[in-house]
């Protein structure tokens, strides 16, 4: 009921093979047969964790994109190595690369400025109407990436509302591009790092102001530190997603910008240039691998063990003029960043040629007649949920596994590179996913072309990164020290996770069922080529609507967006009133 669940720790600049002192034997080392049991068993326990998601990365994601590379860059069964250079020396790849690069950079920091202060306010402020504003700022994030480039398009391009009032136009500009990623990614550093802000103590500030800090001292020599990794995690992901942007840069870029994700599909599937597209592809790979690799490598180094609370004791009302005016700046940003676009897109839903009405919903459910589907794409709802509710299982239990291995103490170079490994799928073609799916998953034993579970598969691969990365801050913050108590007092292992970690991590583990669920709706890239025709999801069926000339059919796109805001929508405000406990925790 609200009582402190961790004890602090200090944090140790030391080097990462220094053993925690979980790790040590009792009475100072006194029994070496003990300690090292001790050791096998812990060892155990981590590889027992470890073999689920290792087999499921390995079968649904290593083998699919290994393959596609092989047979890019093989020809009459040899190597063709020269490829790599060739292609890597063409100028305008070297131009795709380096825009690609620096507007990932460009759109991670601008997502961070804008976002932190939203991340503050939802975890540290208490006003009217906070969890409906918090669920319907989570709803970009799982719209496809072109209904976001048609709605900003519809705001910012030729006709849009900044046309219409001042004649300005930011179309085919990188502005357009930024905006977009800051709208589509705003919600994953409110969550990711307000999930944590929340349950912070803020009397660990409080107390340094008492020995005389200043309010600025005393946050970023306190709060910043401890929520530093769960910021890194944030921008790594805002990082991934805007290097692998593909629908917003297609739709708002124009002929003029081109990200690596753009240029393997044009290569791919307009083109028919595989050996390029492969090769493209292994870039991607290694630039991904190599920013993790660094990631894992300075972020490890600065995690501690936290006081973390309840967040209902956090959460207070404005105080003061600066916290009222940052509450009004953040409603502000939320409502011209987020809320517009959603409103042109319910408008674009609802302005038939007869006026505004119902008629596009009611055309969605007829659809299926004139060839387009085969069936209404009304369907599409019921499949969406369907599959989304399959894929966060899946992502749920191979990223908890995930996560509670590498929160464990004592991990080394094995453990990092797997803790980088299950980010990869964010930053590798969903093209080339999708792709490899087709050509590895056809065969017995493995022959899933025609199951159901391909789809929850491929979604599973992107959202168990998100589970893995929300909760591995809070596992590890888990003060070890109260599963010793837990032992001494005779609990077994199953008993002290389920009595210690458990009631620490049930709001990370919503959050995070939230997002997998969230991202599960939303994935279009490589679901687009695996979704059977009689088996849409909702972004399959609005990019085919897309795709088609004719107002009926645009009409319909936006009205499918609409249902699929409105589905997320509500699925994440039932999400934001559960509590896990009576003192209404999340």
């Amino acid at each position: 009921m609200g009582q402190d669940v961790v004890l602090a720790r200090p944090e140790v600049d030391g080097p990462e093979t220094d053993r925690p002192e979980t790790d040590r034997p009792e009475g100072g080392g006194a029994h070496p047969g003990a300690a090292r049991r001790g050791a096998l068993r812990r060892a155990g326990v981590r590889s027992g964790l470890l073999a689920l998601p290792l087999v499921f990365f390995a079968l649904f994601f290593a083998w699919p994109v290994a393959a596609i590379v092989g047979r890019g860059l093989k020809a009459d069964g040899a190597w063709q190595f020269g490829r790599i250079t060739e292609v890597l020396g063409d100028p305008d790849i070297g131009h795709v690369l380096w825009f690609t690069t620096w507007q990932a950079l460009a759109s991670t920091a601008l997502t961070l400025v804008i976002a932190l202060p939203g991340a503050y306010v939802f975890a540290r402020l208490d006003f009217p109407g906070k969890q409906l504003l918090r669920a319907a700022v989570t709803v970009p994030f799982v719209l496809p990436t072109v209904v976001v480039g048609t709605a900003f398009l519809a705001l910012l391009g030729r006709g849009g509302l900044l046309d219409q009032l001042w004649g300005v136009r930011l179309d085919t500009t990188v502005w357009a591009i930024l905006l977009a990623h800051v709208f589509f990614n705003y919600a994953v550093v409110v969550r990711t790092v307000g999930g944590l802000w929340s349950q912070l103590d803020p009397r660990q500030e409080e107390a340094a102001r008492v020995l005389g800090a200043s309010r600025l001292a005393a946050w970023r020599k306190v709060t910043l530190p401890a929520l530093g990794p769960a910021v890194a995690a944030a921008a790594l992901m805002v990082f991934l997603f805007t290097f692998t942007s593909f629908g917003v840069v297609q739709i708002l870029g124009g002929p003029t910008f081109s990200t690596l994700e753009v240029e393997i599909y044009r290569q791919t599937a307009e083109l028919l240039d595989l050996p390029t597209a492969a090769v493209l592809t292994i870039v991607q790979f290694a630039a991904v691998g190599l920013i993790l690799a660094v990631h894992a490598r300075t972020v490890r180094r600065r995690e501690s063990a936290l006081k973390l609370v309840d967040p209902a004791q956090t959460a207070r009302r404005p105080r003061g003029a600066g916290q009222r005016a940052l509450l009004a700046s953040v409603l502000a940003v939320v409502a011209l960043l987020i809320l517009l676009p959603i409103g042109v897109l319910v408008q674009r839903s609802l302005d038939t040629p007869d006026g505004y009405g119902f008629g596009y919903y009611r055309a969605l459910q007829a659809a299926g007649d004139n060839g387009s589907f085969l069936v209404p794409p009304v369907e599409a709802i019921g499949n969406s949920l369907q599959y989304a509710l399959a894929a966060t299982a899946i992502a749920l239990l191979v990223g908890g596994l995930a996560a509670a291995a590498l929160a464990r103490r004592g991990t080394g170079r094995l453990m990092r590179g797997f803790d980088a490994l299950l980010m990869l799928p964010l930053g590798v073609s969903a093209v080339t996913v999708g792709f490899g799916f087709l050509i590895t998953l056809d065969k017995p034993p493995l022959d899933l072309r025609t199951s159901w579970i391909l789809v929850p598969l491929a979604q599973a691969l992107v959202g168990t990164p998100f589970v893995v990365r929300i909760m591995l801050p809070v596992l590890r913050a888990v003060d070890g020290r109260l599963r010793e108590a837990a032992a001494v007092l005779g609990a077994s292992p199953l008993r002290a996770w389920r009595e210690v970690d458990l009631p620490l991590v049930r709001r990370a583990l919503l959050v995070a069922a939230g997002f997998a669920f969230a991202v599960s709706l939303g994935e279009f890239g490589a679901t687009v080529f695996i979704a059977r025709p009689d088996h849409p999801t909702l972004p399959v069926a609005v990019a085919r609507l897309l795709g088609r000339a004719g107002d009926l059919n645009y009409g319909q796109a936006m009205a499918l967006s609409t249902i699929l805001m409105v589905v997320c929508a509500v699925s994440l405000l039932v999400l934001e009133r559960i509590r896990t406990d009576r003192s209404g925790e999340f």
